[in-house]
């Protein structure tokens, strides 16, 4: 069952409203968000200056990647700000970079496990790589050479290697945070990992309407939700960080991030986009009557609850916010039936943003406190794509939904993707080793033993 998308005339008048109560003296911006040229303006500002972080085009540099001490995976979060960024202004400054940078950091299995990660990639890291790709797949965004992989295989290729890592043998499944047994967190099952999984699952299902990815969903869902990472024993879901395996992953960490909650509620938007089935709105209901957390209670202002009162959020978690914007702008959307309640909190923190992002050389800075009557003094890669997030989500019903294979949706893919070397139909880059080959081989074989040989006899002598 597929539920018809309307732009409802009722919502966007609530939501020109209320941005139209939001004052304009204290705007560091000089930016009106009620009138398109004006926010425009605003938001290229803000999209330069996140920008200003990125420097993988630089000699020496590795395209896709922003500097130190931003990790990979939140490049991968970054780019996808960029495409929001361009969905909602029309701003194609960026697009290039955008493009090259997604299509440079696939790796030779086009799955998003390049070389340069081999050794620090965890399955969230993954994660948000596909969700970026799963996006510009929506959002029509151009789609790559030919002989180059498409956004909707991209995103097949990493739903399918996570899926392949589902591991039954501790906890009853579910996936563990990393990757490689080296790493930190082998032993950990954390809800951020599964989250990803179970958002491309989702998204898969509606624009593919294949329902082994609708399978996938209920299944990660259902493992959570047992395992009592999302509590549900209440009317208000908390949404926790995870547990260990050593026992059995019954002692779960309290911790609540925006991004993990954001995760939960925009897989159920799509769910319940696609199917229908109440189950998903009141599951969305519930973990968002929780969500409020993440507000201030006086000002409605979004905040990293977790780590912000105490001054101690590290470079991670100074862009939650950005996804969990971004997620609220898709429950919008999807579950329209809590705009209306959404937006007002949304509204409110632009406000805020407004006024943060009046700091550092440039005058449009953007602070991680959005509470404060101006520029915080913090400064960042998180934050700058945390307040270009919440305000291109004040706009989400100003552009269509995300696109499906049945209405519009050009990008294509292979269920396939990622379960062998490029599984795809558009490029085969097999080497042809002829006679020639092999007797060129192997002469230079014996030269190089020859010469060992030689070097170890005048070692010897």
């Amino acid at each position: 069952m597929h539920l018809l998308f309307q732009i409802r005339t009722i919502n966007l008048s609530v939501l020109l409203v209320s941005l139209a109560l939001i004052p304009t003296n204290i705007q560091a911006l000089d930016m009106d968000i009620t009138n398109t040229e004006s926010r425009n303006a605003g938001l290229a500002l803000l999209a330069k200056g996140l920008m200003d972080y990125y420097n993988g085009d630089d000699y020496g540099e590795t395209p896709g990647m922003f500097s130190s001490p931003y990790y990979w995976w939140e490049a991968g979060a970054a780019w996808n700000s960029m495409l929001d960024y361009w969905f909602y202004t029309g701003d194609e400054t960026y697009n290039d970079v955008l493009k090259r940078s997604l299509l440079f950091q696939v790796g030779d299995d086009w799955d998003y496990m390049p070389s340069n990660q081999t050794t620090t990639e965890g399955n969230d890291d993954q994660g948000f790589w596909g969700i970026t790709v799963m996006a510009a797949a929506e959002k029509n965004f151009t789609n790559p050479n030919d002989d180059e992989p498409q956004w909707l295989y991209l995103a097949q290729a990493v739903f399918n290697t996570m899926a392949s890592r589902w591991d039954t043998q501790h906890c009853g499944g579910g996936l563990r945070w990393q990757i490689f047994t080296w790493n930190n967190g082998y032993n950990y099952k954390n809800t951020v990992s599964n989250g990803c999984l179970f958002n491309i699952a989702a998204r898969l299902y509606r624009f593919t309407q294949n329902e082994t990815y609708g399978e996938w969903a209920e299944k990660t869902w259902d493992w959570v939700e047992t395992m009592g990472y999302i509590n549900s024993s209440s009317d208000s879901w908390p949404v926790y960080d995870g547990g260990f395996i050593s026992d059995n992953c019954t002692e779960v960490s309290a911790l609540e991030w925006t991004y993990n909650t954001g995760l939960f509620l925009s897989g159920a938007a799509f769910m319940y986009n696609h199917t229908g089935d109440a189950k998903w709105l009141t599951r969305i209901t519930h973990i968002w009557s929780r969500s409020t957390v993440f507000f201030l209670a006086n000002s409605k202002i979004m905040y990293e609850a977790a780590c912000q009162p105490t001054g101690r959020c590290n470079n991670d978690q100074r862009c939650f916010k950005a996804i969990f914007s971004r997620f609220l702008g898709h429950v919008c959307l999807l579950a329209p039936e809590m705009n209306d309640e959404i937006q007002t909190y949304l509204l409110a923190s632009a406000q805020g943003v407004i006024t943060s992002c009046s700091g550092g050389t440039d005058g449009h800075t953007c602070g991680l406190d959005w509470s404060q009557d101006g520029w915080d003094g913090m400064y960042g890669l998180g934050e700058q794509m945390s307040a270009l997030e919440l305000l291109l989500n004040t706009q989400v019903w100003t552009r269509p939904p995300p696109l499906t294979s049945d209405t519009g949706a050009s990008s294509t893919g292979n269920g396939s993707a990622g379960t062998g070397y490029r599984t795809n139909t558009y490029v085969s880059n097999d080497i042809t080793v002829t006679s020639k080959d092999r007797a060129g081989a192997g002469i230079i074989t014996a030269v190089v033993i020859v010469l060992m040989l030689g070097v170890a006899w005048w070692m010897v002598v």
